[in-house]
């Protein structure tokens, strides 16, 4: 069987669904201190559902050192519950319609209409804590917690790409709206790789390992990326599947992997500031470490000599998920986005 072919992929979907709500693996010494738990082969147990959900944002503010003092991190996460309470109240159900733009009652869209209640969202509610460090960015490298600015070569392909788009109106096409709107990838960053929270919903993820294969099942927008384990065997340079092409391999107690062929229309590392679209020389490595019972130190540093003057780094704790990995349906049949496109349409004959 082809290790790039759709029966592979379905074969391995089949066998994460009596997986998915099963917690990472764990064992204990005689003495009730945590030992790591170990495949068959010897190597590390990565497998489970694991959430990257944050508040510590990629790109750090100025100013800010890197670790937050306890004090600082304790008042910015009592802000985020107490907005997290008051947008969670109950809804009224006699309140009349919210005005246009919104009334601060939703979240994510204009008044009601693609607006979200504040009980679907589940964008983190702590700092991240990255080996006894509470951080104030993900990125720690360059020291200032910033992704280093686009080359001269990355400026021109930024332009050239803005220019191309501008003889197009956002709805004119299915290839104006964004990948994540089109069901094609996560938003945001959240498969990566590197696989970054995106500061919403759904920053969930399901491992399954074997031998030869390590699969991530990525919550939002059920992305799934197969890692290929072993001496690399690279897809020829034109062939770009989502995700790019990823090979690992143990080294020691960590798992280091290693993805070229990145898809060009991809977006890397999230939002911006930090997000850019890359060129045919963009290289992620990340690097999967189990530091505790609940925890995976999730590290990546993201290579581009075409568009970055220097390349970036960043660490995410992966926690253990308390609660289930569910199927995300995104619009089945892709009927929204035909509707968004219809009533672009009906807008421009003038049908309000």
């Amino acid at each position: 069987m082809s290790l790039r072919s759709p029966s592979l992929l379905l074969a391995l979907c089949a066998v994460v669904i009596p997986l998915i709500i099963a917690a990472p693996a764990t064992a204990q010494s005689t003495d009730g201190r945590w030992v790591m738990p170990r495949t068959a082969d010897g190597h590390p147990d990565l497998q489970g559902s694991w959430t990257n959900e944050t508040l510590t944002p990629m790109s750090r503010p100025d100013g800010q050192d890197q670790a937050l003092a306890l004090d600082v991190a304790a008042q910015g996460e009592k802000r985020r519950a107490d907005i997290a309470a008051f947008l969670a109240r109950p809804s009224d159900p006699d309140r009349e319609a919210p005005p246009v733009g919104g009334d601060g009652s939703t979240v994510g869209g204009s008044g009601g209409v693609g607006g979200y209640n504040y009980f679907y969202i589940d964008s983190g509610d702590n700092y991240a804590v990255f080996n006894g460090e509470i951080r104030s960015s993900l990125i720690i490298d360059p020291p200032n917690g910033q992704r280093p600015p686009l080359t001269e070569e990355g400026q021109r392909r930024t332009e050239a790409r803005r220019e191309f788009r501008s003889q197009f109106e956002e709805y004119d096409n299915p290839e104006n709206r964004p990948l994540g709107e089109r069901c094609m990838m996560s938003f945001g960053s959240n498969a990566g790789p590197p696989m970054l929270p995106n500061y919403f919903y759904n920053n969930n993820y399901t491992i399954v390992q074997t031998a030869d294969h390590v699969m991530i099942m990525t919550e939002m927008v059920h992305d799934v990326r197969i890692i290929k384990l072993g001496t690399p065997d690279p897809l020829p340079e034109n062939v770009r599947p989502w995700m790019g092409d990823s090979w690992g391999h143990w080294q020691g107690d960590t798992l280091v992997v290693e993805t070229t062929n990145i898809n060009l229309q991809q977006t890397l590392a999230g939002y911006p500031p930090v997000a850019f679209a890359p060129s045919e020389a963009a290289k992620v490595t990340e690097r999967f470490t189990r530091a505790d019972e609940n925890t995976i130190n999730y590290e990546f540093t993201v290579e581009d000599p075409t568009m970055l003057s220097g390349s970036f780094s960043g660490e995410v704790p992966f926690k253990t998920l308390d609660g289930l990995v569910y199927e995300y349906s995104c619009h089945e049949g892709n009927y929204a986005l035909q509707g968004i496109l219809s009533g672009a349409r009906a807008l421009e004959r003038g049908n309000n």
